[in-house]
């Protein structure tokens, strides 16, 4: 199991136990991750960081004085990724 954590701008666009997908972004030298449609935004990671899964359960939505965090969970051994 991994767990990620993802911005989001707005509160109750998803909620705890919500099952999410994922689309994987490209840049240069990283990666990076959307809660589709849109919903949040993870930060970048480099390749050996990659996730393996496209799709993932909501564990805790967090906020703070910077906004609204989507903690989602990922199993790992799920390669659904592409």
């Amino acid at each position: 199991m991994r767990l990620m954590e993802f911005k989001m701008e707005r509160a109750n666009l998803v909620k705890e136990g919500d099952e999410v997908t994922i689309t994987e972004g490209v840049l240069p030298s990283a990666y990076y991750y959307t809660i589709n449609p849109a919903v949040a935004m993870s930060a970048n990671f480099v390749f050996r960081e990659r996730l393996k899964s496209d799709h993932g359960v909501v564990k805790e939505i967090k906020h703070n004085e910077k906004g609204y965090y989507v903690v989602v969970e990922f199993d790992e051994d799920d390669v659904s990724m592409k």
